[in-house]
């Protein structure tokens, strides 16, 4: 069964097409189309009508691509960017109106869950109680798990791009002031979810999201040409490293580092902060980059659980009325 998932980002709209065999999605096409929304919204999160127009051509392309290769409609998603937009509604609808596709957006929790899924099936059994950190753009996802699905996920307002805009706008570099209040308020949110996750003692960490492998690249991990199956760890004494070094680079330069990508080097730094706190709070001393996140977590999904549940968990957010940005909620799930 050929099948596809959607994941319309802030920076890009990423199409994976996937042969579902034996419970495994195997990868036989992938492709992606620069938006950069994370360029064009303002503080205020509504998403300008140009950009709804590059979304629109984006995604016609996308779903034509999957078309082309056999697939089925795409199980198409939209993250943060998106998902916190106030004309959430309105664009999720004229997305739909114009191209056919019944894009969505989820809650963040449900990112959560299903990116823990994704590097569960990669880390396996042996890896035990996983914990799993994941950096977007507006915001970080935290799962733990004994199991197939985790037991605790909290999805907290802290993506690198939202931060690089509320506490380095203007600045390149940041000034030393800019970054200790970064680094207050994410030890501030952090506090809760820390704590849980030290308590519940986790035998083995991943790390996913582009910002970690970027992050990982630059402490010396070998890149991405050498495939998925190249084992890649970052340490905290690296990430802390990482961290300062940025810190002290305006963001032409940071571009030119290794790993670090130059649509992502003005929020490295944020993600840097982001990441190496949340390894110190939870007492996390070196993560595992895991290549399968949410795109495969949905897969997964679907093809384990059949097509009900993804019409249980997408329906709603087409047709919800748009009065204010969903909120990030910290949930404990019963599994």
């Amino acid at each position: 069964m050929r099948m596809s998932v959607m994941d319309v980002g802030s920076n890009a709209v990423r199409l994976v097409v996937v042969d579902a065999e034996d419970g495994v999605p195997l990868p036989v096409h992938t492709a992606k189309w620069k938006v950069r929304l994370s360029e064009e919204v303002g503080p205020s999160g509504v998403i300008p009508e140009e950009s709804v127009g590059q979304l629109v051509r984006a995604v016609a392309e996308a779903a034509g691509t999957a078309r082309r290769w056999g697939s089925a409609e795409p199980l198409a998603f939209a993250t943060t960017v998106v998902r916190s937009a106030p004309n959430r509604v309105d664009v999720l609808r004229e997305i739909g109106e114009e191209t056919g596709v019944p894009l969505c957006t989820l809650p963040g929790e449900v990112e959560a869950e299903l990116t823990f899924l994704g590097a569960r099936r990669w880390m396996g059994w042996r890896a035990g109680p996983l914990a799993m950190f994941d950096i977007g753009g507006g915001s970080l996802e935290v799962a733990f798990g004994r199991g197939r699905l985790p037991d605790y996920v909290a999805s907290l307002p802290l993506g690198a791009r939202r931060l690089t805009r509320e506490f380095f706008d203007g600045e390149d570099p940041p000034t030393e002031q800019s970054v200790k209040a970064l680094r207050r308020k994410v030890r501030h949110q952090l506090r809760d979810v820390a704590a849980r996750i030290r308590w519940e003692g986790p035998r083995t960490a991943v790390a996913t999201s582009r910002t970690f492998q970027q992050l990982a690249r630059l402490g010396g991990a070998a890149p991405g040409r050498h495939g998925p199956f190249m084992a890649r760890q970052l340490s905290r004494a690296d990430l802390r490293h990482c961290r300062d070094r940025l810190a002290a680079l305006p963001v032409a330069e940071r571009a030119a580092l290794p790993g670090v990508s130059a649509p992502r080097a003005a929020q490295s730094l944020a993600g840097a902060i982001v990441g190496h706190t949340a390894m110190k709070l939870t007492g996390v001393k070196t993560v595992t980059l895991c290549p399968w996140a949410i795109r495969e977590g949905v897969l997964l999904r679907h093809m384990e659980d059949g097509g009900a549940w993804w019409a249980d968990v997408s329906q709603g957010e087409i047709t919800a009325p748009a009065t204010r940005p969903l909120p990030l909620r910290i949930a404990a799930l019963q599994n």
